[in-house]
């Protein structure tokens, strides 16, 4: 790294507080939610968000909008939204001066930097493979042109976990499109009490701009400019691996209770996030417990378990907690 880089990282961690600052006048605690939104955003890579209603996703996710001077599109996913209605459509329109008719394309909402993919689940394949194009090319096609979406690109999809009947759930090969599965759960007492004092009086608060669109870019492209030592990659690649009830150094009880394990994606996502997390810190170095910080949003949507797993109760989380206490970080035998 530069010196202009080492420079950069060090004031890093002070306008990562400042950021959780500002979105905290809006939201109250979540403070782990946020610090790995802010991760993913910085790795260009898109969330899962799951929890039930009323949590205030919407809320939490514009305001990180509002912070970062991004603009914001939402989409509310049901079973009759077709593709067209999430990219843009051609409209056929008429000049009342010549009465020429030509056709204009009208973008949909993922034109935007920040996207919420409200209920994900709830929309067919179809349209479900429209958004996850979108994800994977930031780029949709439309009447026979493809058009480049603005920079940075960031979804954030939601799911209802309580309400399955008439759902389309993500196939296993769409879900390991993003980058992190957040789990967001109810607040504390504390922090229930905070909300009805906040919300049921006076005005909404304001939030200041920290950031805007280009200085995210910037930081985006410091985030792959980081070195990482060999040894922290060679933990990733082995925790990933250990996941593969297919690996020779895959415990015994991965074998038991795992269909499929983690992709090399995953290996990818552990060192962007491993990274992002270490500069947000103000560190312009990566260390084993970055990596191990950031392993459970990161595999747990990407570890598929079997029958057996399910019928004993054991989640993929659980495995995922059984895999960071067991496989070594000094590249020892597991």
């Amino acid at each position: 790294m530069s010196g202009t880089d080492v420079e950069a990282v060090a004031q890093l961690s002070v306008t990562r507080d400042r950021i959780r600052d500002q979105i905290g006048r809006v939201i109250i605690g979540q403070q782990d939610i946020v610090e790995h939104l802010l991760v993913s955003l910085l790795c260009g890579g898109h969330c899962l968000l799951v929890g039930v209603p009323g949590l205030a996703k919407t809320t939490l996710i514009h305001t990180l909008a509002r912070t970062l001077d991004l603009s914001f599109g939402r989409i509310q996913f049901t079973p009759d939204l077709m593709p067209s209605d999430i990219t843009g459509t051609e409209v056929l329109e008429e000049d009342t001066q010549t009465g020429r008719k030509a056709f204009r394309f009208v973008p949909g909402p993922l034109f935007a930097n920040v996207v919420l993919a409200d209920e994900i689940n709830r929309t067919p394949p179809k349209t479900q493979a429209a958004l996850l194009q979108a994800m994977q090319e930031h780029a949709v096609t439309a009447g026979g042109r493809t058009m480049r979406l603005g920079e940075p690109f960031f979804v954030l999809a939601t799911q209802n976990p309580i309400e399955q009947e008439g759902t389309y759930p993500l196939p296993e090969a769409q879900l390991d499109r993003f980058m992190f599965e957040l789990w967001i759960d109810y607040p504390t007492a504390a922090e229930e009490e905070e909300i009805v004092r906040t919300t049921t009086a006076g005005q909404p608060r304001e939030v200041e701009t920290v950031l805007n669109g280009t200085q995210v870019i910037e930081l985006q492209r410091l985030v792959r400019r980081v070195p990482v030592a060999d040894e922290v990659i060679a933990y990733a690649v082995r925790l990933v691996r250990a996941s593969r009830p297919t690996s020779p150094k895959a415990p015994e009880y991965i074998r038991e209770l795992v269909n499929w394990g983690a992709g090399p994606r995953a290996s990818q996502y552990l060192i962007l996030a491993g990274k992002a997390r270490a500069i947000l810190d103000g560190r312009p170095c990566v260390s084993i417990a970055d990596v191990r910080a950031v392993a459970l949003p990161v595999l747990r949507h990407r570890i598929v378990v079997n029958f057996h797993a399910e019928a004993e109760n054991i989640s993929a989380p659980s495995l995922v907690a059984r895999l960071l206490a067991d496989i070594p970080q000094d590249g020892g035998a597991g």
